[in-house]
């Protein structure tokens, strides 16, 4: 991690649908000061292109150009990495984030992460950061769980990863789809000590 920057957090997408929750918590990272790390698998692009009406990158270096330039990233602060690019930081404990964030995470995802099979660089990043004693959230959105799903779960619970499916509530009278997406960013934010002020804390008066 640059001294420039507060925290190292790497943020992963898969193909599940949700990838608005992973795009609006890339914004808020980089407002925060954090340097951001972009793991996006070749279905989270195909989902981006269905759920979103933004242009869907092809190339790694395109994804960290239209990231950079939409988050108002400074020069160094967002980096994007191939699922093949096995030089790239997080695939080493040497290198590893403060924290990781699989957002959405797919089952499958899920499953190879519980397995420890480290066929791609997002797999091995997630490994990465387990076995270097960092902090992993996955957010499987998937419902109904089959029991398969639940015993990776709670394999990975085992191993110290949190497990957050992005479940937004309602007691705070949302309004549009924008504030759903937030809640369940300011909940990720909170877990990663990341200052947000997207959502206070329940009972908390931080004014």
């Amino acid at each position: 991690m640059s001294r420039e920057f507060d925290k190292t957090i790497c943020v992963a997408m898969t193909g599940a649908s949700g990838i608005q929750y992973a795009l609006r918590l890339i914004e808020c990272l980089i407002k925060a000061n954090c340097e951001v790390y972009v793991l996006m698998s070749k279905p989270a692009r195909i989902v981006m292109g269905m759920d979103t009406d933004l242009n869907v990158p092809s190339r790694t270096a395109q994804v960290q150009s239209q990231f950079s330039e939409s988050y108002g990233a400074r020069e160094g602060q967002l980096k994007a990495f191939g699922q093949e690019e096995w030089t790239a930081p997080v695939a080493s404990g040497s290198g590893a984030p403060d924290a990781m964030v699989i957002c959405p995470c797919t089952t499958g995802t899920l499953a190879s992460v519980a397995a420890g099979t480290c066929n791609n660089l997002l797999e091995r990043a997630a490994d990465v950061v387990i076995k270097e004693g960092r902090k992993l959230i996955v957010m499987p959105r998937e419902m109904p769980f089959s029991l398969i799903h639940l015993e990776n779960m709670t394999r990975l619970a085992r191993a110290g990863v949190v497990i957050m499916p992005p479940n937004p509530a309602f007691y705070n009278l949302p309004e549009t789809v924008d504030d759903l997406v937030d809640f369940v960013v300011a909940r990720v934010l909170d877990q990663l000590d990341v200052k947000q002020a997207l959502m206070p804390r329940w009972g908390i008066d931080e004014s």
